[in-house]
């Protein structure tokens, strides 16, 4: 190879270097932290609870603040399965949801602390004010 055509190497290889010290002196986000868990909803139906019959179900597609006392720091929306993961750093935090709340039924708020290099999984249950 002669030295015209290793030259424009040399641009790409000097960015490459410059990003990979970059990365290494930056700091990480805290990805190994925060939040996951399930939510549900119940009573499902009226009357007394059954025996093999569920009362409760998961909250699907509902949408939740995160706060961090009075700012949001984060939101999500659960699954089909009422299943949720949030990353977030270290701290103490609190869960909403993010629509207005209904007359009948709660959900919410929810508090929870997440430590350092581990999550917190948490099952929370909401009340349809089904009786």
């Amino acid at each position: 190879m002669s030295h015209r055509q290793t030259l424009p190497l040399i641009p790409l290889l000097l960015s490459l270097v410059i990003c990979m010290a970059a990365t290494e002196n930056s700091p990480t986000p805290a990805s190994g932290t925060g939040v996951e868990g399930v939510l549900t909803i119940g009573p499902t139906h009226g009357g007394p609870v059954r025996e093999g019959v569920s009362s409760s179900r998961p909250l699907a597609r509902a949408a939740f603040l995160v706060q961090q006392e009075d700012r949001t720091v984060a939101t999500f929306e659960t699954d089909e399965q009422g299943r949720f993961r949030v990353t977030l750093p270290p701290g103490k935090y609190r869960v909403t949801r993010q629509e207005a709340p209904r007359r009948i039924g709660s959900c919410g708020p929810f508090s929870f602390e997440v430590r350092a290099g581990k999550w917190t999984k948490v099952e929370w249950d909401c009340d349809t004010g089904m009786r």
